[in-house]
């Protein structure tokens, strides 16, 4: 049985990898952290987990922790994670951490978007934890970057074509939409009922720090340096992710032939579903699943493919995808606990 501990469980995030892992067989949870929660069960802040896990919640002590679990789960806020991943890591833990600090291989550029980082040494050893490009890497790790929501929706939405070099690079425009509790749980005017209900918005446009780890990707597929325009918007619903990726088309392609270059690269995949011709996903067909749903659609007058994309921004955008990842690290069924069928609307 691995043990394994949550840091920072009273997240959004972290109460949904305690729902995912609850259900594994191979998994016991030992710990589970919180600063703000310390001494309460978990099921008093999610009541949601009654019956089901009340572990208590207790401060950080990294001794500690390490002393419970073989696997540490960071689910801290981005900036906040370094502090910590390092110290872990140096007693022997394994680390997936799902906030932003990991997933940046140059200092110089996540210094650009956040701050310095603490623990530049350990950029090049993280590996990005996206299954469907690093699923190699991913299995010898011991320290899994968790990537970000936008760039899980958008990356996965272009692999096929920058993999086969279908489309120009320099033409990428990438417009998504989330769910509020991409914000986290943490109050704030933005995320506020009022401001967001019967509402909807972009922000950070043209700076949304989701951007680099995003370019990041694009160039490896592409093996250029890739710059691309990015859009969130703020959806007036709790949780998923629709993006919509516009690209120029290389060559006098039908798109029969991009859908097809789609299924084969995705066939073996278990999480994406490429939908048929004149289909489109939905983010209440994704919900609580770890699925990303791509439909493809070529504009002939335009030369221009679009590519529609939908996932659980707190599953596969974030636990379901930690999930997965730790299934690929220990060996299990890289779907255990990951099999349950989308949530109905």
């Amino acid at each position: 049985m691995l043990k394994v501990a949550i840091v920072g469980a009273s997240g959004y995030t972290g109460v949904e990898l305690i729902r995912l892992l609850s259900s594994h067989p191979e998994i016991e949870i030992t710990a589970v952290t919180s600063e703000q929660s310390a001494g309460k069960s978990i099921a008093e802040v999610f009541p949601s987990l009654s019956g089901v896990f009340e572990k208590t919640l207790e401060h950080i002590s990294i001794e500690v922790i390490a002393q419970k679990a073989d696997l540490v789960f960071t689910a801290l806020p981005h900036q906040k994670a370094m502090d910590y991943v390092p110290r872990f890591l140096e007693l022997g833990k394994k680390v997936i951490d799902l906030s932003a600090d990991f997933r940046i291989r140059d200092a110089a550029t996540y210094g650009a978007w956040y701050e310095e980082h603490k623990a530049p040494e350990l950029l090049k050893e993280a590996v990005y934890g996206l299954p469907e490009l690093h699923r190699d890497e991913i299995r010898n790790a011991r320290l899994v970057a968790n990537p970000g929501c936008y760039p899980t929706s958008v990356v996965l939405a272009l692999v096929p074509l920058l993999k086969n070099g279908l489309i120009e690079p320099s033409s990428i425009i990438a417009d998504s939409k989330s769910g509020v509790s991409g914000a986290g749980r943490s109050v704030s005017q933005d995320t506020h009922f009022p401001e967001v209900n019967e509402g909807f918005k972009a922000y950070k446009v043209a700076e949304h720090r989701h951007t680099p780890e995003i370019e990041q990707e694009l160039s490896l597929l592409a093996n250029i340096p890739v710059t691309i325009s990015f859009t969130p918007h703020l959806l007036p619903v709790n949780r998923g992710i629709l993006s919509t990726v516009y690209a120029s088309v290389k060559n006098d392609m039908d798109e029969d032939s991009i859908i097809g270059a789609y299924n084969e690269f995705y066939e073996k995949e278990r999480f994406v579903r490429v939908y048929k011709k004149g289909s489109f996903p939905n983010i209440s067909n994704v919900r609580g699943s770890n699925f990303c749903d791509i439909g493809i659609k070529l504009d002939k007058r335009t030369n221009r493919v679009v590519i529609i994309s939908a996932i659980d921004n707190l599953t596969k955008g974030a636990a379901g995808q930690a999930v997965q990842n730790m299934n690929i690290m220990y060996g299990f069924p890289e779907d255990t606990a990951l099999r349950g069928l989308p949530l109905f609307p």
